[in-house]
């Protein structure tokens, strides 16, 4: 079975890049997108993901505040975080809201892959740019 994707970012440029790295894997599927964490929320509970890419910093609802809401009403999907904020005071509240992982979007060309793929096996993944 494969691996169904939901991108999260408030950026489509951010988006459309994600989807072109992550589309091509075999058995990777992009099932939706979504711009903020109240659309996040939502597709997350609707389309049941393996694992849902979520930004921290959004307009409406914050990444954060959205990985607490999906872990309480979504918690079969495994919640991986991709954003800009290199600390590990962020990394820790990450964890603690429920993400399975941390990656810093200056190492996604070389981590990415990898924690998609921890995600999907329910394994811890975390990448800071130190």
């Amino acid at each position: 079975m494969g691996t169904r994707i939901l991108l999260v970012d408030d950026h489509p440029v951010v988006r459309r890049g994600l989807k072109h790295l992550l589309g091509v894997q075999p058995g990777w599927e992009i099932i939706d997108e979504a711009a903020d964490g109240v659309e996040a929320v939502e597709k997350a509970q609707r389309l049941d993901p393996d694992v849902v890419l979520l930004d921290i910093s959004m307009p409406r609802m914050g990444g954060l505040e959205a990985c607490r809401l999906i872990r309480e009403t979504a918690p079969r999907c495994e919640i991986l975080i991709l954003t800009q904020h290199n600390s590990t005071q962020m990394l820790q509240e990450a964890l603690n809201a429920g993400a399975r992982g941390y990656v810093v979007k200056s190492k996604a060309d070389s981590d990415l892959l990898q924690a998609v793929q921890a995600a999907k096996e329910h394994r811890s993944f975390v990448a800071l740019d130190c």
